[in-house]
């Protein structure tokens, strides 16, 4: 009984206060010191990101970015470019200004590399160059002269070519006009289509001397590099 009854007497002798009612002055007041609260607190983040970002951020990225840059450097072999260098004439004033025992054995090999250096000469030009050869081709005479001879060059692109010449011209305008159709004579000769031999061309045979007494088609062919 004394259980049920000591609850009931205590609300009776002790009234709960209700807390009190907070007004609209108070509520901005408070909002405004959260606020403040939110803003030092935002304002302490950025400042140890920051500190963050420049002390170890930073140096990581450098530090990869140099790596980076040191193995291109490498792979291409300009490793040179990752060294400070030394000014210009500063190696010969270096070795100008030391003497005896007082340098040391880099400035002595530096001393002795510069007196062994000779500059190169100017190359000599020992032969003169050779002028330029001119092609001129007789002019092709007409079909119904005498001693008139049909002759084509069956080219290795498949082009085929064809000039009307004297018998009694020299054998050798073959090779000049074999150049012109655009076939250098030390790369290619010509051929007879059947029996396939190659044709003799001098100087001192015509047309006609080397077998060429009728129209006539011969091969353009790439020269044996045995028989050359």
């Amino acid at each position: 009984m004394s259980s049920c009854l000591y609850p009931k007497l205590k609300s009776y002798l002790c009234p709960v206060t209700p807390p009190p009612l907070e007004g609209p002055a108070e509520d901005a007041r408070s909002n405004t010191e959260q606020e403040k609260a939110r803003r030092e607190q935002q304002h302490q983040h950025s400042v140890k990101c920051d500190k963050y970002v420049e002390a170890v951020v930073k140096p990581r990225q450098e530090a990869v970015l140099r790596k980076k840059e040191e193995h291109f450097y490498s792979m291409t072999g300009q490793s040179w470019k990752l060294s400070q260098g030394f000014t210009l004439g500063g190696e010969e004033q270096m070795t100008a200004h030391t003497d005896g025992d007082d340098e040391t054995p880099n400035q002595r090999a530096a001393r002795k590399r510069k007196e062994l250096e000779v500059p190169n000469p100017a190359p000599v030009q020992t032969q003169l160059l050779k002028e330029k050869k001119i092609i001129s081709l007789p002019d092709e005479p007409s079909e119904d002269a005498n001693g008139v001879v049909k002759i084509a060059l069956r080219c290795p692109s498949g082009r085929t070519v064809r000039r009307r010449f004297f018998k009694t011209c020299r054998s050798t305008v073959l090779l000049d006009w074999l150049h012109k159709s655009g076939y250098s004579p030390t790369l290619y000769a010509l051929y007879t289509s059947y029996p396939r031999r190659p044709l003799l061309t001098q100087t001192d045979l015509s047309i006609a001397d080397v077998g060429i007494l009728s129209h006539t088609t011969l091969n353009v062919e790439e020269k044996d590099p045995s028989t050359c």
